[in-house]
Formats: structure tokens, sequence, C-alpha cells
């Protein structure tokens, strides 16, 4: 019966095939960590690129403001 396995080394193949689980998921955990902080770092850019555009409009607006206000008078 060299075939056969016993209870030790059925139970260690589970815990090794156990551990190898959760070191993959770990990596995976970290590979998906990173790319959310890539997202959030790209998404930061956009708004602040959309925040100083806001400001230019916002400026914009006042020079119309005061020119039809002007005019008017």
């Amino acid at each position: 019966m060299a075939g056969v396995l016993s209870v030790q080394e059925v139970t260690l193949a589970i815990i090794i095939g156990t551990l190898a689980a959760i070191v993959y998921a770990l990596r995976v955990l970290v590979l998906m960590e990173r790319r959310v902080a890539r997202m959030d770092e790209n998404i930061e850019k956009m708004t602040r690129k959309i925040a100083a555009e806001e400001v230019k409009i916002e400026r914009a607006e006042k020079r119309i403001e005061r020119a039809v206000s002007r005019k008017r008078k």
C-alpha cells in the first residue's frame, strides 16, 4: 500500500494548500489596492483641474456681469 496517503500527509497537504491560497489572495489584494490608489490619484488630479476651470469660469462670469451692468447705466 505504497500509494495510500496517511492522515497526517493529507492534513499537511490541506494546510499547505490553504496557506498558498491565502498568500495568493493577499497578492491579489495588494495589486488591487495599488490600482485603487492610482485611481484615487487620477481622480484628485481631475478634481484639481476642474476646480481651476471653475475658478476661471467664475472670474469670466464676474467680468461679464460687470460689463453688462455698466452698459445698462
